[in-house]
């Protein structure tokens, strides 16, 4: 079963949508970087608002993960080349 963390504040509808599409889903609002980097191992996607920073450093830290999502506009929080 694929895992999902949800690192900023989304509509518990979210985690309901995940579920029911078989994907596992993790709350942890409110992590510092260094938490944050630390957790993310062994999950497959990280779903982000503007308040959690997606670095560099943490996309190395996440050894499995595939996708990045982000529920609003722009990308300028995620570290895209």
């Amino acid at each position: 079963m694929p895992k999902v963390l949800i690192a900023d504040e989304l509509s518990l509808r979210a985690v309901e949508i995940f579920r029911a599409r078989g994907v596992e889903a993790d709350v942890a609002t409110g992590l510092d970087p260094a938490e944050l980097r630390r957790r993310i191992a062994g999950y497959d996607g990280l779903a982000v608002r503007s308040a959690t920073k997606v670095t560099a450093a943490l996309l190395a830290a996440a050894d499995a993960l595939k996708v990045v999502g982000r529920a609003g506009i722009g990308v300028d929080n995620i570290d895209v080349p």
